[in-house]
């Protein structure tokens, strides 16, 4: 086993170690919000060590292939994803994806998100672009991409068992970007498996890539359906 590969390891079984048996079930993603400092040092830790083994260290010239697919997250102290772990009234946040489709140049962000006891299921979704972003010294992209976010729309899938495809969406509106900036996404580590990348606010996301048809072919349908 090799360095790169002993880090990685330890750093997804000690994401897997925290979850409780709920995110488990509902294979969410863990953030910071919880955990006790010391604890959130160490997975920082794990991870800046990973990035310094990136075995890509110009995805975006070299590796950019590696981005096409569906990745879900398992780790993140992102602003956003930390207000979705702290859902109230019995609101709990289930897998969040990340489909990726290099032939459009878009994506969407999706978070599930379950009532405890069964009462409601539903789902929010980012839909956006982006862009290979040029250095300010290299005319050749790196490991930024530039964001164009579109859309949030929300949904009910389920009221107890019963679907609900009227109120899938219920509602859609314009999804906001920073004014007076451009959004932006640092991939820091990619391989087939795992890609860690960091936002514009600082935002750590840590994501496995996943085999998973039904979404794909649920976003060539939004996707055709959208444009």
């Amino acid at each position: 086993m090799n360095k790169r590969t002993k880090i990685k390891e330890q750093l997804l079984t000690k994401i897997e170690e925290l979850k409780t048996s709920t995110e488990i079930k509902l294979k969410s993603p863990i953030t910071d919000f919880s955990l006790d400092d010391k604890i959130a040092q160490e997975i920082d830790e794990l991870t800046q060590k990973l990035e310094a083994q990136n075995p890509n260290l110009s995805p975006l010239l070299y590796a950019v292939n590696l981005l096409d697919g569906v990745w879900q997250l398992e780790y993140s102290t992102a602003r956003e994803i930390r207000g979705l772990t702290a859902l109230k009234y019995g609101l709990k946040l289930g897998s969040v994806y990340q489909v990726i489709d290099l032939a459009t140049n878009s994506f969407f962000n999706q978070a599930f998100v379950k009532h405890r006891l069964g009462l409601v299921s539903g789902y929010v979704l980012v839909t956006a672009t982006f862009e290979l972003a040029k250095e300010n010294y290299s005319p050749l992209p790196n490991k930024r991409l530039n964001i164009n976010f579109k859309k949030r729309y929300l949904a009910i899938e389920k009221i107890g068992k019963i679907k609900t495809p009227r109120l899938n969406p219920f509602k859609i509106v314009p999804a906001r970007n920073p004014k007076g900036r451009v959004p932006n996404f640092d991939i820091t580590y990619l391989d087939a498996e795992l890609r860690i990348g960091r936002g514009g606010d600082g935002g750590l996301y840590i994501l496995s890539k996943i085999d998973n048809k039904e979404l794909l072919q649920e976003y060539a349908q939004f996707y055709f359906e959208n444009h």
